[in-house]
């Protein structure tokens, strides 16, 4: 049976940096799970790629059409962004490995729903400051910075991933990223033990 692997972390730990190199490796045979959101594009961000964009409206045809699998919602100094996970088909063969980016929450309702044993997750840390340095170093690229969400989702993290949090969603392995081909291959070699 294959395994839906659910990345997660605080902001700025490496995630989507991690998660295109885990589908670039050829031997881990990942397939990826792309999930949606109504937020507006980022600078260098393309829809069906890192999210698939869409509209309030779009979204509540997905929900009266009980497609969503999991939704979350954050009030943002911007509005409230919504991030789901749609059952679009994108995961087919039960025999094949998948591999997501979500939240804590996010991978607690996709294990409701796919199963315990077929869920697993893999969660990314990062030291605090490092973090904050990688943050505003990404907001600065963005044509028009937003400093007051960066805050607002770096204090949220804290909250969000709460030790009794991790504990409570028994999330047990940790990797720290500190080095990321380390980080990378420590990731794989993990994802190909939870394979044999």
């Amino acid at each position: 049976m294959g395994k839906i692997y659910c990345m997660m972390g605080k902001s700025s730990t490496g995630k989507d940096t991690l998660y295109k190199m885990l589908l670039e490796d050829g031997a881990l045979s990942l397939k990826k799970i792309i999930p949606y959101t109504t937020r507006p594009m980022r600078r260098g961000e393309t829809d069906g790629v890192e999210y698939y964009f869409c509209s309030e409206k779009e979204l509540s045809g997905l929900l009266e059409q009980g497609k969503v699998i999991e939704l979350r919602a954050y009030d943002t100094v911007q509005g409230v962004w919504k991030y789901f996970t749609v059952d679009d088909h994108q995961i087919q063969d039960l025999r094949q490995n998948y591999l997501l980016i979500g939240t804590l929450e996010a991978y607690g309702k996709l294990r409701d729903y796919f199963g315990k044993e077929r869920v697993v997750p893999i969660y990314i840390e990062v030291e605090d400051g490092i973090r904050l340095e990688r943050a505003i170093g990404r907001e600065r690229q963005q044509r028009e910075p937003h400093y007051e969400e960066m805050c607002r989702r770096f204090l949220a993290d804290a909250a969000d991933f709460s030790e009794e949090k991790l504990l409570d969603a028994q999330i047990t392995m940790r990797f720290v990223n500190d080095d990321l081909k380390q980080t990378e291959e420590n990731i794989r070699d993990y994802i190909l033990s939870q394979n044999d």
